[in-house]
């Protein structure tokens, strides 16, 4: 069978479970990968952004890969631990019971000629300043992969999703307006408190978000660059095959070609297009921006 129906079947068999029995199952898979903790390594990579970037579309395209199990159990397809939230205390233990025994990838390995490998995807990993060495500290060898996308496109697809879920009352316009005012001492609170996870940073960071040089060099202050894998959010939809094999190649494991490249997350594409006055305002501040991000990259990107 192939990955890709595996992967449909067992999303299936999942949204056809009751809730309480998902929640039962929960505890007991929980309870024995706990107990088989010492032969699970952790997460052989992370997708960590950027948020409306792509990250749910890359993470459901690797998952159609035979050598890539993403987290344990497989049939729950989840797509984050949240284990780096300042706001969700675990052990590494905790964490590590979300990952595949080294049993199970041995015995994958003798079918596949290669080393299968575990990850998760949370665009916030990239955006909180904490997440960066915490995960170098215990996972030093990890791989990290990022998407970057159009800052401009990307903030209206983030205001548009916070509209959706019905935590901001404002207008585009107003929200850019008060942004410095929402987040003001936020970041520094967040460093003051590990335990601490800043609303305000995470929903209504609309532009502060695209500013993309400084979390990537936070990034790289803790994993070397080699470690670190930047693709452009556009190719990912207009090539997706390409992007699919330079991300196989960064990995270190065989190309696959996908069955099909459907868009995921994508519901706020049909909505109204962002007001002209505001696309010209942000288009403006990012200019600086993408410069210098061009000139550290060593990349282009061919954004409004």
């Amino acid at each position: 069978m192939s990955a890709v129906r595996t992967t449909s079947r067992l999303g299936t068999i999942k949204s056809l479970t009751p809730r309480p029995l998902l929640n039962m199952a929960d505890v007991s898979t929980r309870a024995f990968g706990l107990g088989t903790v010492a032969n699970r390594p952790g997460p052989d990579f992370l997708i960590i952004g950027t948020k409306r970037g792509g990250t749910t579309s890359l993470f459901n395209y690797l998952m159609q890969h035979p050598g890539i199990l993403g987290t344990f159990p497989r049939i729950r397809s989840r797509k984050s631990t949240n284990f780096f939230f300042a706001d969700h205390p675990a052990s590494p233990y905790w964490h590590r019971s979300h990952f595949h025994t080294e049993g199970y990838r041995r015995l994958l390995e003798t079918r596949l000629g290669y080393r299968p490998l575990g990850f998760e995807a949370s665009p916030y990993y990239i955006w909180d300043p904490r997440v960066a060495p915490i995960a170098a500290k215990l996972y030093p060898e990890l791989k990290a992969i990022v998407l970057l996308r159009d800052p401009v496109r990307r903030a209206w697809s983030h205001y548009q999703e916070r509209v959706q879920n019905g935590v901001e009352p404002l207008s585009f316009t107003q929200a850019l307006q008060v942004e410095d005012q929402r987040l003001s001492n936020e970041v520094d609170r967040m460093m003051a408190n590990a335990t601490y996870h800043s609303t305000a940073h995470d929903w209504y960071s609309y532009r502060t978000r695209g500013e993309y040089l400084a979390q990537i060099v936070n990034w790289r202050r803790h994993f070397p660059p080699e470690q670190l894998l930047i693709l452009r959010s556009e190719s990912l939809y207009t090539n997706t095959q390409a992007v699919m094999d330079d991300t196989c190649a960064f990995l270190d494991i065989p190309s696959y070609e996908l069955p099909h490249t459907t868009v995921f997350n994508a519901t706020w594409r049909t909505r109204e297009e962002m007001p002209p006055s505001d696309m010209s305002v942000l288009s403006r501040h990012f200019s600086s921006h993408k410069k210098l991000l061009e000139e550290y990259l060593k990349m282009e990107f061919q954004w409004s």
